[in-house]
């Protein structure tokens, strides 16, 4: 019913910027909410920032102030702006979104997955 395909991810020297893309596709009534995870290598899934239906973004402190979390409605693409990356920034990035289908149903899926590799 809704495919989401994440771009934008690649190898970046510390200091920085990438910029993340999550595309929605399909049967799309109308955007809930968007979140972008990081999971590096042998560490815990981590939620660095959300958005919501009514413009609400909420970051982990980790990157607070340097990844920005944004949403383009008429291309249906929730984007994750990182500028001052740092080596820690590494890993791979999951966009989880959720979107009505129609006005009473819901759907919540996952990108596949992007890498970011930042390099000291």
């Amino acid at each position: 019913q809704v495919q989401l395909v994440e771009s934008g991810g690649g190898l970046v020297q510390a200091g920085g910027s990438l910029r993340l893309s999550c595309a929605a596709s399909g049967r799309i009534y109308s955007f809930n909410s968007a979140d972008w995870y990081r999971q590096a290598p042998g560490e815990q899934r981590e939620l660095v920032a959300s958005l919501t239906s009514d413009g609400s973004t909420t970051y982990a402190q980790s990157v607070k102030g340097r990844f920005t979390i944004s949403r383009d409605n008429a291309k249906n693409t929730v984007y994750l702006q990182m500028n001052g990356l740092k080596p820690e920034d590494t890993g791979v990035y999951n966009c989880n979104t959720e979107v009505k289908i129609d006005p009473e149903a819901t759907w919540n899926g996952w990108g596949q997955g992007t890498q970011v590799t930042v390099s000291s």
